[in-house]
């Protein structure tokens, strides 16, 4: 028991020394840079049949240290797709719609300066709805798949449940700056692996 314990410890120190190394990372990047390393994972998202057969797809809200996400937020709403964003509090994480891009804009912020639907709002589930891709964060990735967060097992559960719980799974793609993608990531059982990385 104690070598599992200190094992799990080895693990979660291991993950916290690796998020710091991507933080330093990205603090070093241009703004030109991510905004040239977006438009080429965009682009790569766009090609693929995954993303061009979904019909409900779920996407995060950019941090300023991510890839620009706002316009693939777009693209779904052109292609006339239905677009499904997280929303965090202590309980978790739910995946709700969004309607438009101006319902995009109109979003609060969280203190983490990123945009939210609020929990007063009344909106469709994308548990209820079904997805058919799911666009997911990360701190850093390998380019078979290994994902760390950002430590709150958010995404991990989320995927796993949806995974178990829909007739058909969705496809699950990750999106990431070349400064995210490492050789190897301290994983736990608990962590999801990713289908595909698209990165710059």
């Amino acid at each position: 028991m104690k070598r599992l314990i200190s094992k799990m410890s080895a693990v979660k120190l291991a993950k916290a020394a690796l998020r710091k190394e991507i933080e330093k990372r990205l603090a070093g990047l241009s703004p030109e840079d991510r905004n040239r390393q977006s438009e080429i994972i965009r682009n790569k998202l766009f090609a693929l049949p995954q993303f061009q057969k979904s019909k409900n797809v779920s996407i995060f809200l950019s941090l300023d240290v991510e890839v620009d996400t706002e316009p693939i937020v777009r693209k779904i709403f052109e292609d006339g797709k239905k677009c499904f964003v997280p929303r965090y509090n202590k309980k978790g994480m739910e995946m709700v719609e969004l309607y438009s891009m101006e319902d995009w804009e109109n979003l609060p912020v969280t203190k983490w300066n990123i945009k939210q639907p609020s929990f007063k709002d009344e909106r469709r589930n994308a548990l209820e709805a079904g997805l058919d891709l799911i666009i997911c964060p990360g701190v850093a990735f390998t380019v078979d798949g290994k994902r760390l967060g950002h430590g709150g097992g958010y995404y991990d559960r989320f995927l796993r449940h949806v995974s178990e719980t829909q007739a058909v799974p969705p496809s699950v793609v990750a999106v990431a700056l070349k400064e995210q993608i490492v050789d190897d990531v301290p994983t736990e059982e608990t962590d999801f692996k990713i289908e595909q990385v698209l990165h710059a």
